[in-house]
């Protein structure tokens, strides 16, 4: 079961090793052109190719000297790498800046072709292009649709998108 699924977390769990093995967890199956198209492919090349030793780098424990959106760039790169059937990406944004933000909106766009995905996500960018969008609250669903349908339901959808939206009006102008 476990090679039909790639989860992207939070918090980046990172090895103590090279850029390399940790996006093929030292799977002989992943070409060292197949790690480079992945990395490539979600926009953690650029960084990469910036390391003194590029993808043979060391990462020292838990990634102390990459930045929480490199970090995370190199978890989704690990997840395309494994060409997954199912993807799962939980708050996979939640904790980036808006540049990296926008790099990983592009890297999931490649990451969800042809494949399943469960997002769980507070940041409503991250869900917009769903198939379907499913509202949770208190443990319970309260509204399914795509992004369009929910915004003309004037649900809970629709209260959080005003309010993130509210906010991104706010920052712009402050």
């Amino acid at each position: 079961l476990r090679k039909f699924i790639s989860i992207v977390l939070q918090d980046v769990f990172l090895f103590s090793g090279t850029i390399k093995s940790n996006i093929s967890l030292n799977n002989p199956g992943i070409s060292d052109e197949k790690i480079i198209e992945a990395a490539q492919s979600v926009g953690a090349h650029k960084f990469i190719s910036l390391l003194p030793h590029e993808y043979d780098e060391e990462v020292k424990e838990k990634g102390a000297t990459l930045s929480v959106g490199q970090k995370q760039l190199l978890s989704f790169a690990r997840a395309l790498a494994y060409n997954p059937q199912i993807l799962i990406l939980d708050e996979a944004t939640s904790s980036v800046d808006t540049e990296t933000e926008i790099l990983i909106q592009r890297a999931i766009e490649k990451l969800l072709v042809d494949r399943t995905a469960i997002v769980i996500a507070h940041r409503l960018s991250t869900i917009q292009n769903a198939d379907q969008i499913i509202v949770m609250h208190k443990g319970e669903v309260r509204e399914i649709g795509t992004h369009q349908e929910l915004l003309a339901k004037r649900g809970i959808y629709y209260k959080l998108y005003q309010l993130q939206y509210k906010d991104q009006e706010i920052t712009k102008t402050a």
